[in-house]
Formats: C-alpha cells, structure tokens, sequence
C-alpha cells in the first residue's frame, strides 16, 4: 500500500513547490523594480517644475490695501509662487510655474478693474409746524470702497489759554472750531454709511469767559443699502435752539 501511494505524494509537493515558486517572483517583482531604478531618479510626480518669473504693472489697484488684498489672494490661491509688491511701481513680481502663471494673469485681470463711481445727493428739509421752510441739497462723488468728506461753515476762534503766566505779558491761545455743516460719505461694496454733523453758535455764553460761544450740535450716523435711484429718508431730527425739525434724504446714481 506505501509504494503506491508514493508517487501521488511526490506529484503533491511538486505542485506546491512549482506554487510557491511563482509566487515568491510576483512578490519580489516590485522590489526587484526599485533596485534597478537608479538611485538619483525621481518619481515623476515629485520632480521640480520649472519656473519663470514676470512682473505684472497695476492700473486701477494703486491703493496700497488693494494690492495687498490681491496679494494675499494670489498667495492663497497659488501657495508654491513666490508674490512680491512693489509700492514705489505699482507692481507684482511673481516667479512660478507658466501654468500657475497664466492662470493669475487672468485672475489679476478679471481684479484690477476701475472701481465704480457713484453720485451721492443729499437733501436736508426743515420743517417748521408741518411746513416747508429751508432745503439744502449737497452732492458727492463717492467711489466704491472709498470716501468723500464735504464741509461747509465757518471757523470760529476759541481762546483756550494764555502763556507767560505773572507777567504784564501774555499771549493768548486760539483754537479754531469749525461750525456749520460736515457730511462723510464711504462705500462698502452697495453699503452706504453717512455721518452728518451740524453745528451753530448760540446766542447765549457759556459763563467761562467773555469769548467762549456756546454751540449747538447734531449728529446723524447711519448706514443704508443703496437702490439706485430711489430716495431714501436717513432720518429726521429737531434742529438745536428753534422749532424746526429737519429730515435727511439720500438718492444715488451710478456714475460708470
């Protein structure tokens, strides 16, 4: 019985040595790869782009925060450049790859456009008992992202002080007020923001000295979303000293 079973035996283990014969080689074939790839070969993936380098001129970005901004979207978007901003040109020296390139070329181009001009039309009614008694319009240029400050008065002197102290001598100090009307204007994007201050002088004193006037004063603040065209009431408020009451209105257009 042993002497017939011997050869199915040997056949058994020729098959199993012939299995893991073959399958030694498919798993040393990848390692067998790597040692024939020379040692100072990269994998393509890994290899260095070649780079180049070009300057980009700005010529509606000329605001030292706009080009910052550009500058940080350009290092976000294209964090292997190198992005550099020259204030004294008004200019971006890049070095990157030609792809990354090309593509901020177009992203520079698509940003550094004129910004938006609006004309700003603000007008100020008094009213006295329900009725119509003084209207001021006042009009701004305000660009997007910018602001615009109107002033219109007179500038008072205040004695503030005297110097040399004890002696036959002094020399009074004198600062300057101004009274009347200030508007400041600024855009954020369609957002309007307006601070109007209004003073006066009043006909009483203030009891501190023979020159120091008593002033009269409002101030409006207020932001508001611009619809082109369509007047806007800010706010209305009682005008200091009189029995009037005074209403600010807003209208915007579109410049280019």
């Amino acid at each position: 019985m042993n002497l017939n079973r011997e050869p199915g035996m040997r056949k058994i283990s020729s098959a199993a040595i012939y299995v893991a014969f073959t399958l030694a080689l498919v798993l040393a074939a990848p390692a067998l790869r790597a040692q024939s790839q020379p040692a100072d070969e990269k994998p393509a993936e890994t290899r260095a782009t070649p780079e180049t380098y070009q300057t980009f001129y700005l010529t509606n970005l000329t605001q030292q925060n706009d080009a910052n901004d550009l500058q940080t979207d350009l290092r976000n978007i294209f964090p292997r450049s190198r992005i550099y901003y020259v204030p004294s040109q008004g200019a971006l020296s890049i070095r990157a790859s030609a792809d990354d390139l090309l593509q901020m070329q177009k992203l520079i181009a698509e940003l550094d456009r004129p910004r938006k001009n609006y004309r700003i039309t603000y007008t100020l009614t008094e009213t006295e008992n329900g009725k119509p008694a003084a209207t001021q319009h006042f009009t701004l240029v305000v660009s997007a992202g910018g602001k615009t400050d109107l002033k219109q008065g007179s500038r008072v002197p205040i004695v503030t002080g005297t110097t040399d102290p004890g002696t036959s001598t002094q020399n009074s100090q004198v600062q300057y007020l101004d009274v009347g009307i200030s508007i400041e204007a600024s855009l954020d994007g369609e957002k309007l923001r307006t601070k109007v201050e209004q003073s006066s002088l009043a006909e009483e004193k203030s009891g501190l000295g023979a020159q120091d006037p008593v002033l009269h004063q409002t101030t409006l603040d207020a932001s508001a979303t611009l619809q082109q065209g369509k007047p806007m009431i800010l706010g209305s408020l009682d005008v200091p000293g009189t029995t009037r009451r005074q209403e600010i209105q807003v209208i915007s257009e579109l410049i280019h």
